[in-house]
C-alpha cells in the first residue's frame, strides 16, 4: 500500500476509534449507575473505557512483536495526559484547586505504578512481577475509593485512617458526580457499548499497523510511532474531556482521570498483554520514556500538593516537560 493510502486508512481509523471511545465511555457511564457503582469505582471504569484506543494499539504491536513502540504508547500517552489533562487544563482554567487529601490520596498511587514502570523495563523483573507490585501498591488507594467504610472497619482500618481517607474520597466524589453521564438507563445501552468497544478496538488495531507502515516508510523509531504519533493520537477523547472539566472547575475529575488513566495504561496495555506474549526487547528508549513519566508524574504530583493545585505558572512547568520530551524523542 502506498504511504498516501496508509496515511488515509491511519486517519479514517483514528476518527473511528477516538469517536468510538467516546460512546463506549458515556454509555457505560449509564450501565454502572444503573448497577450503583459509587463515583470513584465508576470513574475508574470510565478512565478504562475511554483508554481503550492506547490499550489495544499497544497490545496489538507488543502482540505483532513490536515492542518499542507498544511499551511507546502507554508511556508516550502517559506523558502526553500530563501535559494536556493538567497542564493545559490549567493553563486552560487559570486555576485547578485543590484539596491535598485528593492529591496525596492521588498521587501516591499513580507515583507507585510509575516508579514500578520504571523498575519492570530497567530490569529483568519482568511484567508478572510488575502486576503483583502495583497490587500492593494500589490495592489499598481501590479499597478506600470503592469499599464503604463499614468494610474498611471490618478490615481492621484505623478510626483516624478511616476519617482521612472518607474525606478524601468524598472531595473527591463531590467534583466527580456532576461531570458523570447520569441519563437514564437505557436496555439498549450494553449492545451499544458492546459493539462500539468492538470497533474501537478493530480500528486502533488498524490505526497501529498502518502508523507502522508509515513509521517504516518515513525511517521513523518505535519511539517517535508509538511515543509521540500514536500516543497523542489516541490521548486526544482524555485531552478533550480534561478541558470540559478543568473550564467547569472540576478540578478533582481532572486530576483523578490523568492518574486514573495513567495507571490503567500501564495495567491494561502493558504489563497484562506483556504478561500474555512478553514485552521483548524494549531497548533503552523505553525506559527513557518510562522515566520521563515517572519523573513527569512526580513532579505534577508536588506542584499540585504544594500548591494546593495548579496554577498557570506551575501548569507551565508540566507542559514544558512534555515539551522537553518531543525534543529527545524526535533527536533519537
Amino acid at each position: 500500500m502506498s504511504p498516501l493510502a496508509e496515511l488515509v486508512v491511519f486517519s479514517a481509523a483514528a476518527v473511528v476509534s477516538v469517536s468510538g471511545s467516546g460512546l463506549v465511555v458515556s454509555r457505560l457511564e449509564r450501565v454502572a449507575g444503573r448497577l450503583g457503582f459509587t463515583e470513584a469505582a465508576l470513574g475508574l471504569l470510565v478512565a478504562l473505557a475511554g483508554n481503550a484506543p492506547e490499550i489495544t494499539a499497544a497490545a496489538t504491536a507488543l502482540g505483532r512483536g513490536q515492542a518499542d513502540i507498544g511499551a511507546g504508547v502507554v508511556l508516550g500517552s502517559n506523558v502526553f495526559n500530563l501535559a494536556a489533562l493538567l497542564g493545559l487544563g490549567a493553563l486552560v482554567a487559570g486555576h485547578l484547586g485543590l484539596h491535598r487529601r485528593v492529591v496525596t490520596l492521588e498521587g501516591l498511587a499513580a507515583t507507585w505504578v510509575a516508579g514500578v514502570c520504571v523498575v519492570v523495563l530497567a530490569t529483568p523483573l519482568g511484567p508478572a512481577l510488575g502486576l503483583a507490585l502495583v497490587a500492593v501498591g494500589v490495592g489499598p488507594y481501590l479499597a478506600v475509593s470503592v469499599l464503604p467504610e463499614e468494610a474498611l472497619r471490618r478490615l481492621g482500618v484505623p478510626l483516624r485512617l478511616r476519617a482521612w481517607c472518607r474525606q478524601a474520597v468524598e472531595e473527591e466524589a463531590a467534583e466527580l458526580a456532576p461531570a458523570l453521564d447520569h441519563t437514564p438507563y437505557r436496555p439498549h445501552d450494553v449492545p451499544v457499548a458492546a459493539g462500539a468497544l468492538a470497533v474501537v478496538v478493530a480500528a486502533s488495531a488498524v490505526m497501529e499497523r498502518s502508523a507502522q507502515a508509515l513509521g517504516t516508510h518515513f525511517g521513523l523509531t518505535g519511539l517517535v510511532v508509538g511515543g509521540v504519533v500514536l500516543a497523542a493520537v489516541t490521548s486526544l477523547p482524555n485531552a478533550v474531556g480534561a478541558v470540559h472539566l478543568a473550564r467547569r472547575a472540576r478540578a478533582a475529575a481532572v486530576l483523578s482521570e490523568a492518574l486514573n488513566s495513567n495507571m490503567l495504561n500501564v495495567v491494561a496495555g502493558l504489563f497484562l498483554p506483556g504478561v500474555v506474549v512478553g514485552l521483548g526487547h524494549t531497548g533503552g528508549d523505553a525506559t527513557l520514556v518510562a522515566s520521563w513519566y515517572c519523573a513527569l508524574t512526580v513532579v505534577s504530583v508536588a506542584l499540585a500538593w504544594s500548591g494546593r493545585g495548579l496554577s498557570r505558572s506551575a501548569a507551565t512547568v508540566v507542559v514544558a516537560g512534555y515539551l522537553g520530551f518531543l525534543v529527545v524523542a524526535l533527536r533519537s
